[in-house]
């Protein structure tokens, strides 16, 4: 058996070997200069206090959560803007990922065990679409897969981990990389993997995102102390890498540009997506050890650690938060259950 090169190898290989897709690394150090003040103020407690729809617990059914959650973080862009999902819920409404956790904290509200695996290892499609459905005319993108997902991951939690995430998380003996490993080989809707030069490369967009949460839930305490957290690296999504060209810290060819802003679609393992992802992932690599670089020559030093999982958090939510801005940006449009 073939193991595929882990997501921080894959993404140096991408980037040395990427055809339309670069890493500027002027761009890279302004862009750590420009983070350089909101991150000294980067702490593993923001992942609470600043998304309401987030457990506020860190106990058993907040680790539940974070699993059913993160086993569905895939796939929320709309053909058009105008015409999204959304989900109503506390007088707000909410599209995207916070969508899926509203539909999910309105179910639980409701009673219905959403978080549950002996629930949703044998519900229905039919109760999947009134769990997830849209306030809109839009509904939520491949509810089918997310159907047989839900099934799938749940009979496998019960039948090897007695159905709670905590017993996987007890298993990893706090380790991050041991977490992502134990996701991986168990549960197959986390195998994001691709061939690119002929090597196979791994992403591991939800196991890694899976182990920042818990790690964010558990507030880096307890079963989530993970002594190699700073081994993780970026979720490799769809919007990371439109805040990173909006940056200059990425650089697309002008063919790759001009696709993606006819709205073209990249198949999930096409070379163009592949070298978006990896380069990404190695482009905030570049960021976080400029930053570290930056807090050693000035002498400060950040309220909490500096590393991949809170850049992802803090750039993610930029990207959420100016949307506006970057309306000239494309993103890659890409439909699969990875990201």
């Amino acid at each position: 058996m073939e193991f595929p090169l882990p997501p921080r190898e894959a993404a140096s290989f991408v980037t040395e070997n990427s055809r339309d897709v670069y890493v500027d690394p002027e761009g890279v150090r302004r862009m750590a200069e420009l983070l350089l003040p909101a991150a000294a103020a980067w702490r593993v407690e923001q992942w609470k206090s600043l998304h309401e729809l987030n457990p506020r617990g860190a106990d058993e059914a907040a680790l539940n959560w974070v699993f059913v959650v993160d086993t569905l973080n895939f796939s929320f862009w709309a053909e058009q803007e105008e015409h999204r999902c959304e989900v109503h819920y506390g007088g707000r409404a909410y599209t995207g990922y916070w969508a899926l956790c509203a539909a999910v904290n309105r179910a639980l509200d409701q009673g219905i065990p959403i978080t549950s695996a002996s629930y949703y290892a044998t519900v229905t499609l039919d109760q999947v679409q009134n769990i997830f459905r849209s306030d809109t005319a839009t509904p939520m993108p491949l509810i089918e897969e997310r159907h047989w997902i839900l099934n799938e991951t749940g009979k496998i939690l019960l039948d090897k981990f007695g159905g709670s995430f905590l017993n996987c998380v007890k298993k990893c003996e706090k380790s991050a990389l041991k977490l992502m490993y134990l996701v991986v080989e168990n549960f197959p809707s986390y195998r994001d993997v691709a061939v690119f030069k002929g090597k196979l490369i791994a992403f591991y967009k939800r196991a890694q995102i899976l182990v920042a949460d818990t790690w964010s839930v558990l507030e880096g305490k307890g079963d989530g102390c993970f002594w190699d957290i700073s081994s993780i690296t970026i979720f490799a999504d769809y919007r990371l890498p439109q805040v990173l060209l909006y940056f200059g810290a990425l650089k697309y060819s002008k063919e790759l540009l001009k696709k993606l802003l006819r709205g073209e679609m990249l198949l999930n393992g096409d070379r163009q997506e592949v070298e978006i992802r990896g380069c990404s992932i190695w482009c905030v690599e570049m960021i976080r050890d400029c930053l570290l670089e930056l807090f050693e020559k000035s002498g400060e030093k950040p309220q909490g650690e500096i590393n991949s999982v809170l850049l992802d958090f803090h750039l993610w939510d930029y990207a959420r938060n100016h949307r506006n801005d970057m309306r000239g940006i494309p993103f890659h449009r890409t439909r699969c259950i990875y990201y």
